[in-house]
């Protein structure tokens, strides 16, 4: 069943008012909101590279409250263990069993913050959390819930003592986008609440958890046209025939791209998704999915100009005025 325009007038409505809601703990940065928005409708994760004080935590906690969840904060390290994240099986004496103790990643909400200070063995720990939603412990599976969205930072500027994100990793990421320094009007509003240490506290919640489950069913069903479904097809399929690529746009990406796409159209009040959401989603989607080769990167070759040229060759089809 495909949603139909009264549905998607709704979502749009909804939308909007999540956005203005978190909104009220990260000033000005409307688009960066609606961007991790899309991502949790279509139940996919975000990676913010960004420097530390641009509101990474706030963003976290005014989403998690927004939406009346639970949210946790998992601070990576070098001496962080998988079982730190996911949790571990414990013989309880006096039950004369042994009981699973849920991790942290058992939240509605996730904050991996800095998650390349870990151990290459304890990022895998998320792979097939972030996958499918659960975790694997001693032979049981534990469902994580819904939503279930990871936020993971990384800081682009001290890189010592890190790990690099394998491309195994990165490519389970929906998005990637930073959060940026708020401009000067914003950044004024923000010296002038100072006194409330913190910002998320003044997010009331508006949406349960089941109405967030229940909208991203409702984005899956918008429509997506044969053609637009093909667009999306070539332009990952260029990125890997790109001579200055090692890597380009994977299968899962390009399925990433249309469940983004999916929700963009329904957060504008369309039912339909259009070309021009593949061409707006291009370069969160699918930026981090891209390995440049070394002499490209080293000649100043970028995932972004990649991005632009491969969206400059391929023509995109016209797309339907509506969807009954």
């Amino acid at each position: 069943m495909t949603m139909t325009p009264e549905q998607a007038a709704w979502f749009a409505d909804t939308f909007g008012k999540l956005t203005a809601n978190i909104g009220k703990a990260v000033l000005g940065k409307q688009d960066v909101i609606r961007l991790v928005l899309t991502a949790m409708f279509a139940e996919g994760h975000v990676l913010l590279e960004d420097a530390p004080g641009t509101g990474k935590t706030s963003l976290a906690r005014a989403l998690a409250a927004t939406v009346d969840g639970t949210s946790s904060r998992i601070q990576f390290t070098p001496d962080l263990l998988p079982s730190d994240v996911t949790g571990v099986t414990i013989w309880d004496e006096h039950a004369r069993k042994f009981e699973f103790h849920r991790g942290p990643i058992f939240a509605s909400i996730v904050l991996a913050d800095e998650i390349n200070r870990a151990s290459p063995k304890t990022q895998s720990a998320l792979l097939e959390v972030m996958e499918e939603s659960k975790v694997t412990v001693d032979g049981t599976t534990h469902e994580a819930g819904r939503p279930f969205l990871v936020i993971a930072t990384q800081n682009p500027i001290e890189q010592a003592g890190t790990y690099k994100l394998p491309e195994a990793q990165l490519d389970r990421f929906l998005v990637k986008t930073s959060i940026g320094y708020p401009d000067l009007a914003s950044a004024t509003e923000i010296l002038a609440g100072s006194s409330v240490r913190n910002s998320a506290s003044r997010v009331a919640p508006i949406a349960t958890t089941k109405a967030i489950a229940d909208m991203a069913d409702l984005a899956s069903t918008v429509y997506t046209d044969p053609a637009v479904l093909r667009y999306a097809a070539q332009l990952a399929e260029e990125t890997r025939n790109a001579h200055q690529t090692l890597l380009g746009v994977s299968v899962r990406g390009a399925l990433a791209m249309i469940r983004a796409a999916k929700v963009w159209a329904a957060a504008q009040g369309r039912n339909f998704v259009s070309p021009d959401d593949i061409k707006q989603l291009a370069l969160p989607v699918w930026q981090h999915r891209i390995v440049l080769d070394a002499e490209a990167e080293f000649g100043g070759v970028t995932a972004e100009s990649i991005l632009g040229n491969v969206l400059a060759e391929v023509a995109a089809p016209q797309a339907k005025a509506t969807v009954a």
